[in-house]
């Protein structure tokens, strides 16, 4: 059985999402932990509320972002993560810590990677004009969301949309996708070839919702 810790820095909810989907699907999985940046990170709650052991390790307390990013190494290291899931994790991590991982951490952005990487991808999908945006499930690397991409859901833009009603669609979307990636990479399924990720055996990696 293998195990997952989640970094959360909010309300977690792509991380309940995923508790939810693999309860309800019986996953032969352990949530091993969840650690948050501060201890006011509401998805905590949820955590403690399903029996997931939750840390907080407070990224004001350490000096520098080497030595957050070795406590929690350090943390995860303990709970013996066989994958780490970033659900909302509003920190930028070290090379040091990618490295760490490499290969078994995964992140969803709210864009149809390589559209609008980084921060405000709503207002600025809003802006551009797209008819589309979306979601994006993806191994991270060094590159600010640019690893190699496990999935994807595409959302319409529709007339009269605006930040907040675009990105409650987005997230909709995450939640449908975010606990499928997660599944196929707990199944074994996930085959990185340079910077392309493929299904074994193939299924369909793209959805339109």
């Amino acid at each position: 059985m293998l195990s997952i810790v989640t970094l959360i820095s909010g309300r977690g909810s792509n991380f309940e999402a995923i508790v939810k989907t693999a309860q309800k699907e019986q996953w032969p999985v352990k949530f091993a932990g969840v650690i948050a940046n501060h201890s006011a990170a509401k998805g905590l709650e949820f955590a403690r509320s399903q029996g997931i052991p939750a840390y907080a390790i407070e990224h004001k307390e350490h000096a520098s972002r080497e030595s957050f990013d070795a406590a929690l190494i350090q943390k995860i290291d303990e709970l013996g993560a066989d994958l780490v899931v970033l659900a909302g994790f509003m920190r930028i991590l070290t090379p040091v810590f990618i490295r760490h991982f490499e290969g078994r951490l995964i992140n969803i952005h709210p864009a149809l990677l390589p559209a609008f990487p980084g921060l405000h991808t709503h207002e600025r999908a809003l802006e551009a004009g797209v008819k589309e945006h979306g979601a994006t499930v993806h191994f991270v690397n060094e590159g600010v969301d640019e690893g190699p991409i496990i999935c994807q859901a595409s959302v319409p833009v529709l007339e009269g949309d605006d930040a907040d009603t675009l990105a409650a669609r987005v997230l909709a979307a995450e939640h449908q996708i975010y606990p499928r990636a997660v599944k196929w990479f707990l199944d074994g399924r996930l085959r990185t070839e340079g910077n392309q990720v493929k299904l074994q055996p193939p299924e369909s990696q793209f959805f339109k919702l």
